[in-house]
């Protein structure tokens, strides 16, 4: 029974190394950012969920009041953005996509403690893949 414990525990941790290894790190000025997105990668014509953690770049400490958006740039034009949602676990948040085409799509996330503080931007390339199914 406790072999069944401990590989169950083993299961459950390269589980969590595996997400993480997924996770896009980006960084400003202030913050540490770990951006994942569910589906992974994202697919055209579906939702595409953004979950971003935030800490505090110097001491690692969670951003927990903070204020942001996603937003993303195709190169035909096409455009997609939201708000960040505070998310129940602290210094989490979350943002909802929806992608009309494939491709690779210009992202950016803008990001700031509160409404004193000036907007911080890191900007990354994400790939979009067909709608499951197509």
């Amino acid at each position: 029974m406790s072999a069944l414990v401990a590989i169950a525990g083993v299961v459950a941790s390269c589980s969590q190394k595996r997400e993480r290894a997924l996770d896009n790190r980006q960084w400003s000025d202030t913050y540490a950012f770990r951006i994942s997105v569910e589906p992974t990668p994202p697919r055209a014509i579906e939702d595409a969920v953004y979950k971003i953690v935030v800490q505090d770049k110097k001491t690692g400490e969670p951003i927990e009041t903070g204020q942001g958006r996603i937003f993303a740039s195709s190169r035909d034009g096409a455009s997609t953005d939201d708000g960040l949602a505070k998310g129940k676990e602290v210094g989490t948040y979350y943002g909802r996509l929806f992608f009309p085409t494939t491709g690779d799509w210009a992202m950016a996330l803008q990001f700031r403690r509160d409404s004193t503080q000036r907007l911080e931007r890191v900007d990354w390339l994400q790939g979009v893949r067909e709608a499951t199914g197509q």
